[in-house]
């Protein structure tokens, strides 16, 4: 049976099927997978400071925000 996409590759999942295209080693994998890794969480942290800065948040609101049962 043969299966069709449904939509296309996003720009980052061509840019990774080209870069899997050649054979890498497991400890290149891996550094790879790290270097996206934080990447992403570097991203998110500035994201997160962004937040911070523009709501004017203190500790105090962070704390009740974290303990929120509803969150």
């Amino acid at each position: 049976m043969q299966s069709t996409l449904k939509m296309p590759f996003s720009n980052v999942q061509q840019e990774l099927l080209q870069l899997y295209a050649h054979h890498v080693s497991d400890n290149d994998l891996n550094n790879i997978k790290e270097l996206l890794g934080n990447y992403f969480a570097n991203r998110l942290s500035k994201l997160a400071d962004q937040a911070w800065q523009n709501n004017n948040w203190t500790n105090e609101d962070m704390e009740n925000i974290l303990n929120d049962p509803a969150q």
